[in-house]
């Protein structure tokens, strides 16, 4: 038996994303951004509404980095969820994180979140169903710790994720299965 539910923000589990830019200032501004995702190979599309400061902030530098928030740091991940950069412009500096000018994008890159994006704004779509922020990624780094030889081991990261139907975070850190591969056995 099936129960009807009254969340409609149904996708589990969904990306905690640490969407960082420049003020006008040069000061940083970082948010959280659950509602994000490839859009290509290539392509993020991030569902931001313009009255986000960093919306603002990514149309005026043409530039965004998205780091994945880990476990380490749900407390910061979650303040920069939690207070706007419209009204708290030293939000970043009270976060206590450091930050380094990414050498490829106009934004900086948050220096203890494992995996960074850099990203180049392609558009902003706003209509009835647009999505919000595209962006073309340009450049990919992770900390070293969060790798074996060449590849990101997801384990380390120690990525976390939002639950809509709590609004919880999870840790996403525990392999199951091997994609492209477990399902060839009903292939038999």
């Amino acid at each position: 038996m099936r129960k009807n539910i009254k969340t409609t923000e149904a996708i589990f589990p969904m990306p905690v994303l640490m969407i960082a830019t420049y003020n006008e200032d040069g000061s940083i501004d970082v948010m959280n951004a659950a509602w994000g995702t490839m859009l290509s190979r290539d392509k993020i599309i991030l569902n931001l509404t313009e009255t986000h400061k960093t919306v603002q902030n990514i149309k005026d530098r043409q530039a965004f980095t998205v780091s994945i928030a880990d476990s380490k740091h749900v407390i910061e991940a979650d303040y920069f969820g939690m207070v706007s950069g419209n009204n708290t412009a030293d939000k970043f500096a009270k976060s206590g994180l450091t930050a380094t000018k990414s050498l490829n994008v106009d934004a900086p890159i948050i220096n203890e979140f494992p995996i960074c994006m850099e990203c180049e704004f392609i558009e902003y779509q706003d209509d009835e169903y647009g999505c919000g922020v595209i962006g073309r990624i340009v450049n990919v780094t992770a900390k070293e710790e969060v790798m074996r030889g060449d590849n990101v081991d997801i384990e380390l990261v120690d990525a976390i994720a939002f639950d809509p139907y709590t609004h919880g975070y999870y840790k996403v850190n525990q392999r199951v299965g091997n994609a492209f591969k477990d399902g060839l056995q009903l292939k038999k």
